[in-house]
């Protein structure tokens, strides 16, 4: 199966009509049909390593002030709770805890995928971001989780490149601070030459302003974790930015042959009354 990396940038893309969700959309008609996807979203950021392991996850409002539309969204696709205790096995020796009642798919997973699979009809999993581990946890979990992959396992990695909520420009959707750019340029080269060294970009100069928090670029660590596992490189899907200090950036691994237009137009926004940096986008 293929492996992504989503730019999901504004829940609001959950039902926005721009040319990024309809990048998705078409990706999705382009895709095989998994036996079951496993999204690490950067929504799930908490103190353990855990699976959702329920028949029926719930769907996950987790953000305020945005329209009523989008809290009344459902996504009702099924969970697999064979899978996650495959994951538990082919994870070993890191351990990765069952989640049958607490979490369920949040708007890091939904929003991308009611693009993707739109009819909620492929099992999905959850896999948390364990907020107490060094950023080469990931890395190692990631490649650990690589035979998912020939067992019909679509890994979908959701977060952004860039993500800083301080520096939003919400006014200025098509816009792309220089650091911002910067950045993200910086990490495409470090996907292409060599995934498996991608932390090191944390030493680029604007590290610090593209990741403030880790919990959006964690993600990207899964692709490169796979990646390097298989001697592969990520392909560039999509490349653009969001309100100044979001990048839309998009990757694939195993995606060859997959055409997507370029986007021309800005991803979706905010609602002019939400603080983004006071909000869970």
């Amino acid at each position: 199966m293929p492996a992504l990396f989503i730019g999901h940038g504004s829940p609001m893309n959950t039902l926005e009509v721009n040319d990024y969700t309809q990048a998705w959309r078409l990706m999705g008609r382009q895709l095989p049909r998994p036996r079951a996807l496993l999204v690490v979203s950067a929504h799930w950021y908490f103190g353990a390593t855990a699976v959702t392991a329920m028949a029926r996850p719930r769907t996950i409002h987790d953000f305020y002030g945005f329209p009523q539309q989008l809290f009344d969204f459902d996504y009702p696709a099924p969970g697999a709770p064979d899978v996650a205790q495959e994951i538990v096995q082919v994870a070993k020796p890191h351990w990765v805890g069952l989640d049958r009642d607490q979490w369920g798919l949040d708007h890091g997973t939904w929003s991308v995928l009611a693009h993707l699979f739109p009819d909620a009809d492929v099992p999905v999993l959850q896999l948390s971001i364990n907020a107490l581990k060094p950023l080469d946890y990931h890395l190692e979990l990631a490649a650990k989780l690589a035979p998912l992959r020939e067992r019909g396992v679509m890994v979908v990695a959701s977060g952004n490149v860039v993500h800083n909520l301080k520096e939003v420009r919400w006014k200025e959707p098509y816009a792309a601070f220089d650091w911002a750019e910067r950045f993200d340029d910086a990490v495409v080269d470090q996907l292409a030459r060599s995934p498996g060294d991608l932390l090191r970009v944390t030493e680029h100069p604007d590290y610090d302003l593209a990741v403030p928090t880790p919990d959006h670029f964690i993600p990207l660590l899964y692709l490169a974790g796979l990646a390097a596992a298989q001697e592969q490189s990520p392909s560039v899907l999509l490349r653009g930015y969001s309100m100044g200090s979001l990048s839309m950036t998009c990757y694939g691994l195993g995606t060859a042959g997959l055409e997507l237009p370029a986007p021309q137009r800005h991803a979706a926004g905010l609602p002019p009354h939400v603080p983004p940096e006071q909000t869970n986008i």
